[in-house]
């Protein structure tokens, strides 16, 4: 009885080692879990802590950025600001400079003008272009405009063209281009001058020994200074110079006295030295028949009578003179 007793009191204690081992590990094991568990609860207390630093850095630097940003643009306005009112500080600083020297060069006595010199003109005295243009001395230098006075001094006919300068601070220097009268115009017993565009300088009683240009067709009302040729006249003033340029290249153009244009298919001149008109037919071959003229002017020297040389010279046409009896 007893030995049983005592297995009995053994196995019961085996059994309770057991348990006390069994509850040991899983007292360990919870013990574990509850690590583990206490070990995520702070990794993830640790990254919502991250999260939430992070979007707060976050926040406060695009704030900070926006503030920077505002910070800027209201130094640019501000800048701006100030830079429009610095350029409209110059602009009316500029004005009131501007003001203030116009008013001193229209009223101060040294603009006054003392002097007024004509240049390049031939035919007009200068006192005609003076008078012409209305500049007095003692007129303040600046009160006057220069397309006026041109205007006013280009009413004469022999002005083509006039330059103004005003050389300060005193001096009004007036250029002017003259028409050369190169040719006249029969006009009711007299002479109407002309230059090589057409228009009428002057009307006079003295042929001035130009060439005189007979058959013109322009309406003696308006052969007037100032005006010019009509369109027909021009054209055969083209044919006039033609002539011209051709007869000095054979020495005869000092000679010529009178062109007759009233036949455009018979244009002749009269070289009053050798008593001898020409007659050239139209305005073709004009060099060879100048020298056909020379060469018959030498030949027949001092004969009066017509030279013909109006015919086709390539078409064996020969020039001839025909004494006057």
């Amino acid at each position: 009885m007893k030995s049983k007793e005592v297995n009995y009191i053994k196995q019961e204690d085996r059994d309770t080692a057991e348990d006390i081992l069994r509850r040991k590990k899983q007292k360990e094991r919870e013990k574990r879990i509850n690590e583990k568990k206490k070990l995520e609860n702070e990794e993830e207390f640790d990254f919502d802590t991250e999260t939430v630093i992070n979007m707060t850095n976050k926040n406060k630097l695009k704030k900070d950025e926006e503030n920077r940003k505002k910070i800027t643009r209201q130094e640019k306005k501000r800048k701006k600001r100030i830079k429009k009112i610095k350029f409209f500080l110059k602009i009316f600083l500029l004005i009131g400079i501007i003001a203030g020297g116009i008013a001193f060069a229209l009223t101060s006595p040294i603009f006054n003008i003392k002097d007024i010199s004509v240049e390049n003109n031939v035919t007009i005295p200068s006192d005609t272009i003076i008078s012409l243009s209305g500049l007095k001395t003692g007129e303040n230098i600046f009160k006057f405009y220069k397309a006026n006075i041109i205007e006013q001094i280009k009413e004469n006919p022999y002005v083509e063209s006039v330059e103004i300068h005003r050389k300060f601070p005193s001096t009004v220097q007036i250029n002017i281009t003259e028409r050369v009268a190169t040719y006249s115009v029969d006009y009711m017993g007299k002479y109407a001058y002309i230059n090589s565009q057409g228009y009428i300088l002057e009307i006079s009683e003295d042929s001035k020994k130009i060439p005189v240009i007979q058959g013109a067709t322009t309406n003696e009302d308006d052969i007037k200074p100032g005006n010019r040729l009509n369109n027909e006249d021009l054209k055969r003033l083209e044919q006039v110079i033609r002539i011209m340029d051709a007869s000095k290249g054979a020495g005869l153009d000092t000679q010529i006295t009178s062109i007759d244009i009233s036949d455009e298919n018979e244009y002749s001149i009269y070289l009053n030295e050798e008593k001898k008109r020409v007659y050239l037919g139209d305005s073709s071959n004009l060099s060879n028949k100048m020298l056909y003229v020379q060469a018959i002017v030498e030949q027949e020297k001092g004969k009066e009578g017509d030279i013909f040389v109006d015919g086709e010279l390539n078409n064996k046409f020969n020039p001839y003179f025909r004494e006057k009896v």
